[in-house]
């Protein structure tokens, strides 16, 4: 995909997609898709077929630090669980599995990620502003016997134990998000306790470069995508020192910039509640 987003339109559209409660009707009204992509997963040793797909769900796990001057660094592991279609409302057949699974013929898909930028709080609630810089890498694991090892600050990636068989199939750059942490909400839990299982969302833009490999496995559009945006909850934590998130986050892929709006709202309500309640 030549057209390079707007990081502009983006950084607006995240914004008001997690700020406005009444982004997601106006998203559902817009008629905006999610852009299709075709997986070959008969690249990946031991699995076989291809598939079309638009939007790749998931958990994540997240070290956070907070530093001086109101900044933060963040380091994150995902876990790909499935793969979804027509607009990210029906889970697509495929042999993808958790990374950690002991289940025969799958594969796992994976993500390590770092980031940084600037946090503030007003009224009770904690807003994080990405900035560009950082890394994105995207691992297929074939055997789903990868282990993780957990970084002890957000400054420090996570590191995986991969036996030799994981391979890198894409690489990107963080370019902008924003995110929202909102103890008051009513999926958070009564009087602001945090309880729940939604307590804010984010959202984020990278670059996205296939590998070889990874043009073997996704094989349209040629060439790829060049943008991934990902969009996720957050639990309750406290924004000081070193703190750990985990819960859902969803990936898409070359959102068009006429619908860039109307895609991550649909994106912010699709973040997979039943995810997270199995989870727990």
């Amino acid at each position: 995909m030549k057209k390079a987003i707007n990081k502009t339109l983006v950084a607006a559209a995240i914004a008001g997609a997690l700020g406005l409660a009444s982004f997601g009707a106006m998203a559902q009204t817009t008629g905006a898709v999610f852009p299709d992509f075709t997986v070959n997963q008969a690249s990946v040793p031991g699995s076989s077929g291809s598939f079309i797909a638009d939007k790749i769900t998931g958990n994540y796990d997240e070290i956070i630090t907070f530093g001086a001057n109101n900044t933060f660094n963040v380091s994150l592991l995902w876990n790909a669980g499935q793969f979804v279609a027509n607009n990210g409302t029906t889970t697509v057949p495929s042999q993808l599995g958790q990374t950690g699974s002991t289940i025969a013929q799958q594969y796992g898909l994976y993500a390590l990620y770092t980031g940084s930028g600037t946090v503030s709080s007003a009224g009770g609630k904690t807003t994080f502003n990405f900035t560009p810089g950082g890394s994105l890498s995207v691992y297929i694991d074939p055997n789903t016997d990868t282990t993780f090892n957990k970084p002890g600050n957000g400054s420090t990636p996570w590191t995986a134990n991969t036996g030799g068989d994981d391979y890198l199939i894409a690489t990107g750059m963080p370019t902008s998000g924003q995110g929202t942490l909102d103890p008051t909400l009513s999926t958070c839990g009564s009087n602001g306790t945090g309880s729940g299982i939604n307590c804010g969302s984010f959202g984020s833009s990278t670059t996205f470069n296939l590998t070889s490999a990874g043009s073997q496995f996704f094989t349209s559009p040629n060439p790829f995508y060049n943008v991934s945006f990902q969009s996720g909850q957050l639990n309750n934590f406290t924004p000081s020192g070193t703190q750990e998130i985990n819960g859902s986050m969803d990936v898409v892929f070359g959102v068009p910039e006429p619908t860039s709006v109307a895609l991550i709202g649909l994106g912010m309500l699709g973040l997979g509640l039943s995810r997270r309640k199995k989870q727990a």
